[in-house]
């Protein structure tokens, strides 16, 4: 048990579970540059930069977020924030994510080596965004929205419009539940001075912007599937996101967030499976 407890620590710090919101949707990205499935290797080496990148961000937005995380009753629990963790740790996560990151980079392409350090860059500077800009879910969503991009990129090693189209609809949808999910913390934000949505706008006026951000995502789903001619799956999956997203705002309204968590890690977590899963064996049955 004691073996376990550090491993069950570190998956907690970084929100391994996570890497379930961008992780299919740079899959789905990668089977549509492929049409069809790609080399096991190029699909490895992506694994590795999604989980690279994934664990540099998290890590770093705990280290930058320390004294906010130990200062709200809500996240004071937190390993780093508690003390169960020190910073140390979470700095080697911090530079094992880039190196692995930059190793999958390198072994994809030229243009994936290249772009790598931007990429890191922006999702590491997110942590700092609430504190000057209620843009901030927006970077955050963009910060998953590169992930479609970067997969095609690596299947490709250039440039078409359908994963920017893909982007921008994860972009939104990260967006609009990121807005929900800090509904949470609008008194603490406003409190200290960082720049949520709902702490400027109040927790009626941003759920509005969460539902028209995720009327984008849907139609930018729809957009994506149209572009690369897709067949019974991924509209099937398109579908189903419309409608798990439906049922994300009838669980949550300004006064009632007891069912946020169903909200924000159920219907998104489904949300981005199901898309991948209904593609990957419309895929398959295709071949």
């Amino acid at each position: 048990m004691r073996a376990v407890r550090p491993i069950a620590e570190a998956a907690e710090l970084v929100k391994f579970v996570h890497t379930a919101f961008a992780l299919p949707f740079a899959l789905i990205a990668a089977l549509a540059a492929a049409r069809g499935l790609p080399r096991w290797p190029v699909v490895g080496w992506i694994l590795l930069a999604m989980v690279g990148a994934r664990t540099a961000a998290m890590a770093f937005n705990r280290l930058a977020d320390h004294a906010i995380d130990a200062a709200n009753p809500r996240t004071a629990d937190r390993a780093l924030a508690s003390g169960r963790l020190p910073r140390s740790f979470a700095w080697a996560l911090v530079a094992g994510g880039c190196a692995a990151l930059l190793l999958a980079a390198w072994r994809l392409n030229p243009l994936c080596l290249a772009l790598s350090p931007l990429a890191l860059a922006w999702v590491l500077g997110y942590s700092y965004s609430k504190r000057f800009t209620t843009l901030s879910h927006l970077w955050l969503g963009l910060g998953l929205g590169i992930a479609p991009v970067g997969a095609w990129l690596a299947v490709r090693g250039a440039f078409g419009v359908p994963p920017f189209v893909l982007a921008l609809a994860v972009t939104a949808w990260v967006a609009g539940f990121d807005v929900l999910y800090s509904l949470q913390d609008e008194r603490f934000d406003r409190e200290r001075g960082l720049r949520s949505l709902p702490a400027r706008l109040g927790a009626g006026r941003a759920i509005g912007v969460s539902r028209l951000l995720h009327a984008v995502a849907a139609a930018g789903f729809a957009a994506f599937a149209a572009l690369v001619g897709a067949g019974w799956g991924l509209w099937l999956g398109v579908a189903a996101a419309c409608v798990l997203l439906l049922w994300q705002h009838s669980l949550v309204a300004p006064g009632r967030l007891e069912r946020l968590d169903t909200a924000f890690f159920t219907a998104n977590g489904i949300l981005s499976v199901l898309m991948f899963a209904l593609y990957l064996l419309d895929m398959i049955v295709r071949a």
